[in-house]
This record gives structure tokens, sequence and C-alpha cells, in this order.
């Protein structure tokens, strides 16, 4: 029973190291390119469309309007990288149940990764939507006393996006290794299932919150509109 991925060694030479970590999640994203390419590569913009493609719009518009909930100003822009998130760690959790596989997200440097892609990804949208001295004078709101505070914000909570990662995906497995070892081989099945829903939810929920804070860049506090002054008779 292992802790982490991190702890089965493949190949090591010196101080360099493969370890599971590394293998499934190049393994991980080999998949997703791979099944991506294969996914579109039969897509038309003609006025007949497969049953296939008309699903995958349907799809992709669920999705955007979605994010466009969450509050992003143009969410066409955000699916491309809130997609990726939501996709890496579904599959990751999806993937449990291939015999010696164990997610990279279990591993604290993979989430702490996952994390600090948000926390590169939130001043790079909100730069793009209010300019580069728009986007830091939110760090001045509502005065200048704030700043130290929303800057342990932004880094708290990019620890808690890994950390909550990291300990729902590392505790579900914690949890069916030892069952395997002191139950009989039923429980742990079912437990596997119910993991790998909890996978599915940790997905949606980091991507979501993800979401939130890219929307909470692009914030911009506009002026209350001034009140139409009636015509006088």
């Amino acid at each position: 029973m292992h802790l982490s991925p991190d702890q089965m060694i493949f190949w090591q030479l010196g101080f360099i190291k493969l370890n599971a970590t590394i293998a499934f999640t190049w393994g991980l994203m080999l998949l997703l390119v791979v099944g991506s390419m294969l996914i579109t590569r039969k897509l038309s913009t003609e006025l007949t469309r497969s049953r296939w493609q008309n699903l995958l719009e349907i799809i992709v518009t669920g999705i955007e309007s979605q994010i466009a909930e969450v509050g992003i100003h143009e969410p066409r822009k955000a699916i491309g990288f809130l997609g990726t998130l939501f996709l890496f760690v579904a599959s990751a959790s999806l993937c449990t149940i291939i015999p010696g596989y164990e997610p990279p997200t279990g591993s604290l440097s993979t989430t702490a990764a996952l994390a600090l892609c948000v926390l590169v990804a939130v001043p790079m949208f909100g730069i793009a939507d209010q300019g580069l001295g728009g986007y830091l004078e939110s760090y001045l709101e509502p005065t200048v006393l704030m700043l130290p505070f929303n800057i342990i914000s932004e880094m708290s909570r990019t620890l808690a996006l890994a950390v909550r990662l990291f300990g729902n995906m590392m505790s579900g497995a914690m949890i069916i290794a030892i069952l395997l070892t002191i139950t009989p081989f039923v429980f742990p099945i079912v437990m596997t299932v119910l993991g790998l829903l909890t996978g599915m939810v940790q997905a949606y929920i980091f991507s979501i919150l993800a979401a939130v804070y890219i929307a909470a860049a692009q914030h911009v506090r506009k002026p209350d509109p001034e009140p139409q002054q009636t015509a006088k008779t």
C-alpha cells in the first residue's frame, strides 16, 4: 500500500527518478490529446452534421451556459482552460479501474501544479478583460490598506485548492487499499464505484472554483446609472 504515487519508482539514475506520478500524469495527458483528436476529427461546418457532432455541440453549449452563469463575461475564452482542468481530474479518477494504476492527483505535487495553473490563469484572464492597470487596481479596493490582505487571499486560496483536492483524492484511495486488506472483495468494489463518483464531483468542484476565481478577477465595479430627469410639463 502506497501513501502516494510518488513512492512507486519505475526507473532511477542517481537523483533522477521516474515515479508513478510523472508516468501516469504524462500518460493521462497523452490520452486526452489523442482522445480529443479522435473525437473531433470528423467535425463539419456544413449544415448537415452527424448525431455525434450534435451531441458534442449540445454538451459544449451547456458548459458555456454554466460558465456564463458563474459570471465570466466571455465563457468561450475560458472553456478551454476550465474544460481541461475538469477532464484531467475526472480522467485521473476514472482510470482507477485499471489494475496497478494510482491517480496522480493523489500526489501533492500534482494538485499543487493544478492549483498553480489556476493562480496563473486568474490574473491572465483578469488582465485580458480589464487591462493591466484595471486589474492591479482591484488589489487596492476598497482602500490601499487592503493590498496585503488581497495578496494573502490569492495565495491562501491557491493553497486551499491544492490541499483540498489532494486530501479528497488520497483519502479515497487509502480507504479502498485498507478495505482490500481486511474485508472481502465485494465491499471494496462498492467503495471503488463511490470513489469514481467522488472523483467526478471533485473534478466538477475544482473547475467551478477556478471559474469563480476567474469571474472575480474579471469583475469591474461600474458606477450606478444616474436617474433620468423627468421632463418638465
